[in-house]
């Protein structure tokens, strides 16, 4: 593989989508980025963690994606994993559902690190639709030009790659991957693991289960997921 500079996308994922760093759009979040790290705003994650999830399961190892919509805009919580925070960081009430849900349907003990690091190295995307926000500003990177690039991810997969699960919790997700090919791939849907809907369907819809029963049908390896 080739060397590259921490925040630089992984070699796999610039011969798919490469071309997007260029347009127009891509130019334009970037000077926005810029302006608001002048204007001394806070953003998280650290520039070399933007890229984390691409960086971790390069286009090729993609099994799974779960899709999420912001950073967690908090300090030392964000590290560009969806629904992940760094190790030692408290459990954000959304991941402490998705864990309750995973010791329920297959009967494992989660610890209390967050680091879903483990879960994206065997090919799990934890992929947002935003990449970055400001501090204490939740979605204020939305509609900056994050979500086109994202799409372009996502397309990319659904259209090069076959037998994938896309993980849609919640309206947003389910509405970004409304056009995934369902006949080629597996998609999984419930409501949001946060507090505020958890219990109308998403405790209980042993998608971690079904998951890996997916995988082993594609003569795969289920995913570990404990952490």
């Amino acid at each position: 593989m080739s060397l590259k500079k921490p925040g630089q996308l992984h070699p796999s994922w610039l011969a798919v989508i490469g071309d997007e760093l260029e347009k127009p759009y891509m130019q334009a979040l970037r000077h926005f980025l810029k302006a608001e790290k002048a204007a001394g705003k806070v953003i998280f994650p650290p520039s070399p963690l933007i890229f984390n999830a691409f960086n971790h399961t390069p286009f090729e190892q993609v099994r799974v994606v779960i899709i999420g919509q912001d950073p967690y805009h908090g300090p030392n919580q964000a590290h560009g994993l969806s629904f992940s925070v760094p190790q030692g960081v408290d459990l954000p009430p959304s991941l402490q559902n998705i864990f309750k849900e995973i010791s329920s349907d297959l009967g494992i003990k989660m610890s209390r690190n967050g680091d879903l690091t483990p879960w994206a190295d065997q090919g799990v995307l934890l992929l947002n639709a935003t990449l970055t926000v400001e501090q204490s500003n939740a979605g204020s990177h939305q509609g900056k030009g994050w979500e086109q690039f994202t799409d372009a991810a996502i397309t990319t997969l659904n259209t090069y790659r076959e037998n994938l699960v896309f993980v849609l919790w919640g309206s947003y997700a389910q509405k970004k991957g409304a056009f995934i090919d369902e006949n080629k791939h597996l998609v999984l849907k419930s409501v949001h693991p946060s507090p505020l809907s958890a219990h109308r369907g998403f405790f209980g819809n042993r998608q971690f289960s079904q998951i890996n029963q997916y995988l082993i049908q594609q003569s795969q390896a289920p995913i570990n997921w404990q952490i």
